[in-house]
């Protein structure tokens, strides 16, 4: 079984921020194939579907984004699923609007949702996928208070407008991870989807 780990925080305040990007694709990847509940704690929501001949555990953390590791232990202590069977989804303000890039491992780069996964499977062969949340309303300067404001304000109209495209994107990105590996949907996927511009 494949686990998509869609980072954010619970509760409607966040529901439509940039930080919820990953919890945005883990509900549109379980609408897209009617996904069932799984599992539901303290720590975690988890469900499940059946996408790509795949079965799939969508796993959104309760414990607010820095202690995200938390879920990923709690619900691997539960179920057989490895770490490279894991895929955690996140936004990221370092790449532009509409760029993807998967990875297979690396450090944090400074998001703390991941930082707390890595920190608590003791591992950075972590494979992830980074949906770029960078507009052209970011802050100048990227002191922690202002990008902290960023990243919890909501997506300018123009990005919403284009958000049910990426996620479809994404969503794609994650079958292509789960069917073939995740070297060929960085082929595929690691690119801008709304410029000429590729991720590089």
């Amino acid at each position: 079984m494949k686990c998509i780990v869609g980072l954010g925080n619970p509760g409607p305040r966040y529901a439509r921020t940039r930080h919820n990007v990953g919890f945005m694709l883990a509900d549109a990847f379980g609408r897209a194939h009617t996904a069932s509940p799984l599992l539901h704690t303290d720590l975690f929501e988890s469900y499940h579907c059946t996408a790509g001949g795949e079965e799939f555990a969508l796993l959104l953390p309760m414990t607010y984004m820095n202690a995200s590791g938390e879920a990923v232990l709690a619900f691997r202590a539960r179920y057989d699923v490895t770490v490279s069977d894991l895929l955690v989804v996140y936004d990221d303000f370092q790449i532009p609007f509409g760029t993807l890039r998967l990875r297979p491992q690396g450090s944090d780069g400074g998001h703390n949702g991941l930082a707390s996964v890595i920190e608590c499977l003791q591992t950075v062969e972590v494979p992830r996928l980074r949906i770029g949340v960078g507009g052209s309303t970011m802050p100048a300067e990227h002191t922690h208070g202002s990008m902290a404001d960023y990243v919890l304000s909501p997506f300018e109209p123009d990005e919403e407008r284009l958000l049910p495209q990426l996620l479809t994107h994404a969503h794609d990105a994650c079958i292509q991870w789960a069917a073939a590996g995740i070297g060929p949907a960085m082929s595929r996927f690691n690119r801008n989807f709304f410029s000429s511009a590729s991720a590089e």
